[in-house]
């Protein structure tokens, strides 16, 4: 039985940054949060994670984001959601 990650870092990142020029991906992020696993199920049917404002629900194998909502509303035109493992400071 494996555990669910208990917590992510999830990047607004612009779609049209194409090339960061060697920048990290985290400073080409327009927003960032960590999101913690709220203990239930999206509509999406993965498991849901909320924090600063983001409530997502992530795919915790493949990290990808399958529902978004940034301070209550879907994710802006020209945006997409990049999910990093959370490693405390």
């Amino acid at each position: 039985m494996s555990t669910l990650p208990r917590r992510f870092v999830v990047l607004l990142v612009p779609e049209h940054v194409v090339d960061r020029s060697g920048a990290a991906v985290e400073d080409s992020a327009v927003r960032s949060a960590v999101v913690e696993s709220t203990g239930a199920q999206g509509a999406s049917g993965y498991p849901r994670y909320a924090g600063h404002g983001i409530v997502a629900d992530i795919d915790p194998e493949t990290r990808t984001v399958e529902a978004l909502l940034v301070d209550g509303s879907e994710l802006d035109y020209g945006l997409t959601a990049l999910v990093m493992e959370y490693t405390p400071s």
